[in-house]
């Protein structure tokens, strides 16, 4: 694990290990397969890296499944939103991020572009007998650091250990549950011609940032993913703009797939300006040099919201007074012709299609 890429460096993290260092259990310092075997290992792995470190009144309980009263999600909304996903990033830390932060915040945003607050999350993890257990240490601290971040709790989850080669290293399961407020219906049907497109910043930093990290490349920048939470943001949004048409991260396959399941869900045109459209130099460099395309590159922290055009200025003003949206910008708008179908007009004024990306770009991106 390359020291300059974990979290081992935020006080916060470090503040966490301390706390918990009293509690160990687990001396081996190597995960082998008693690790998920249903016996003693088993209970002290969870108990020492997962429960002390996730450190909630639910999990805590140690029971099959999490329970909730549901007067109390009711008095949030009236709707709940259920989402999963599973995470094999190759590395598993990165410039900006790690596999923990990544399954945290990839989740919660999930649930947050249909404009349900997150509120609680499982987390499966599959190990390959070896892993170092200092390693998943590392990446349960990092998820616990990004599940306080973005307001929710880690209250059920479930460890499997493989035979050597038969998983690499780590692979990690979260799914997650969140509630919907009261008079939002935001759906990749609901667009129409005249919306406008907007997203929150510069395109394909994630993409890009785990290429490099793969050392593959003799390459040296400084470029970071941008993965967080969006929860936030959306509730930003959400509150001077409940009528928002259609949401969505754009993760694997960019904004480019994005938009085209947009077009086709709602069967509208989607028209792109290039100028509008926000890409750092060294992301260019990099696309240039292996032939890519940063409309297709994965995205982590990156939200496409779609909105009657008589909204667009003051979810501007929103977004750009939060973090997570200072960037933000219109970079296109639905159109009735042709239907179906995503164009961009570029820099030298002429119009090409975009179209949903076939095959992999880059694999194991998240």
């Amino acid at each position: 694990m390359n020291i300059s890429t974990n979290p081992s460096q935020n006080p916060l993290f470090q503040r966490i290990e301390q706390s918990r260092r009293s509690k160990r259990k687990v001396r081996d310092t190597n995960i082998t397969l008693a690790h998920g075997s249903g016996g003693k290992a088993m209970h002290d792995l969870i108990e020492d890296i997962f429960v002390n470190t996730f450190d909630n009144r639910i999990l805590s309980q140690l029971e099959d499944q999490a329970t909730f009263n549901l007067a109390t999600l009711m008095q949030q909304g009236d709707r709940l939103a259920f989402t999963t996903d599973s995470y094999v990033v190759d590395p598993l830390f990165f410039p900006g991020g790690d596999i923990g932060k990544l399954a945290v915040n990839g989740t919660v945003n999930d649930l947050a572009v249909s404009g349900a607050k997150p509120l609680y999350l499982s987390c499966s993890v599959i190990l390959e007998e070896g892993f170092a257990v200092e390693t998943l240490r590392h990446v349960a601290t990092s998820m616990k650091l990004a599940a306080d971040k973005a307001g929710v709790e880690i209250v059920t989850g479930d460890t499997k250990v493989v035979h050597r080669g038969a998983v690499d290293k780590l692979f990690i399961n979260t799914a997650g549950i969140g509630v919907i407020r009261k008079g939002v219906n935001i759906s990749a049907h609901n667009i129409k011609a005249g919306d406008v497109v907007i997203i929150n910043g510069e395109l394909g930093n994630h993409g890009a940032a785990i290429l490099i990290a793969r050392g593959e490349l003799a390459l040296e920048t400084d470029i970071e993913s941008d993965c967080q939470p969006l929860n936030d943001l959306v509730e930003t949004i959400l509150d001077v703009c409940p009528d928002v048409r259609a949401m969505r991260d754009a993760t694997r396959g960019g904004l480019a797939t994005v938009l085209n399941e947009f077009a086709i869900s709602s069967n509208v045109g989607i028209r792109l300006d290039e100028q509008s459209i926000h890409v750092r130099e060294e992301v260019k460099g990099v696309c240039e040099l292996l032939g890519l395309d940063p409309l297709y590159l994965a995205n982590e922290g990156k939200l496409v919201v779609v909105l009657p055009r008589e909204n667009a200025e003051i979810v501007l003003s929103a977004m750009k007074s939060h973090s997570a949206g200072k960037n933000a910008c219109i970079v296109g708008e639905a159109v009735s012709s042709p239907s179906g179908i995503v164009f961009l007009k570029t820099v030298f004024g002429a119009e090409r299609i975009v179209d949903m990306l076939v095959g992999e770009q880059l694999p194991r991106i998240c």
